[in-house]
């Protein structure tokens, strides 16, 4: 993997509850600038769409933090946040309810986003809330939704993505690891685990920190 290859990994990522209009320009110039991705809370969408240093690809959040919103609430916000300009979806899935057993309501959800959006939706499943037969549920229940990508973390629940954790997901499909990946050496770790995207508020770090003799992985 390229330089190039390499940023194209990352989502650069800014979702704070107090982030602001700036900060989200901020993030689409360092990712513009470094050939990331970019992910914005979707209220911002409207204005990033008209930014003229966007990066190709913007992705924003359904049903965050929590994901306890209604399906409904999700599906419309999914749908708004498309029109708005989202090139990807990031979905947070009901944990109560995966817990609970009620995977069916899970899996009915999900697909319920996927058939309202024609761009690729990643499941957010907040690892650090389950137990390995759970994440393994969560990802059938995305499987089954037909579901582009599957998450660790919100980055908003205690713990983030983990080695172990992207080993056991990308059995079931491409993952994006997210939660706590701060460095180059880390990002590199998860892509070496299975790793086919990075989500990261230190998507600069992590990019800059490719070594400069060239393809590392």
């Amino acid at each position: 993997m390229d330089r190039d290859e390499f940023a194209a990994s990352i989502d650069h990522t800014v979702l704070g509850p107090e982030t602001t209009w700036g900060d989200v320009e901020t993030v689409l110039d360092e990712a513009a600038d470094h050939g990331m991705n970019a992910c914005i809370p979707p209220c911002y969408l409207p204005e990033a769409a008209d930014y003229e240093n966007a990066p190709e690809t913007i992705a924003t959040v359904v049903g965050f933090p929590h994901g306890q919103h209604v399906p409904e609430a999700k599906r419309d916000e999914a749908v708004g946040a498309w029109g708005d300009g989202a090139d990807e979806i990031d979905l947070v899935i009901n944990v109560g309810r995966l817990k609970a057993g009620e995977d069916d309501a899970v899996a009915a959800e999900i697909s319920d986003v996927v058939a309202a959006v024609p761009v690729p939706v990643k499941v957010i499943i907040e690892t650090a809330l389950l137990t390995d037969a759970a994440k393994r549920r969560a990802c059938e229940a995305a499987v089954e939704a037909d579901a582009d990508m599957v998450k660790t973390s919100t980055g908003f629940a205690d713990g983030g993505a983990t080695v172990p954790d992207v080993e056991l997901m990308s059995e079931y499909l491409p993952v994006k690891a997210s939660g706590g990946v701060g460095s180059y050496e880390e990002a590199l770790a998860m892509l070496d685990a299975g790793a086919a995207r990075i989500g990261a508020s230190s998507g600069v770090a992590i990019v800059e920190g490719y070594p400069e003799n060239g393809d590392e992985n």
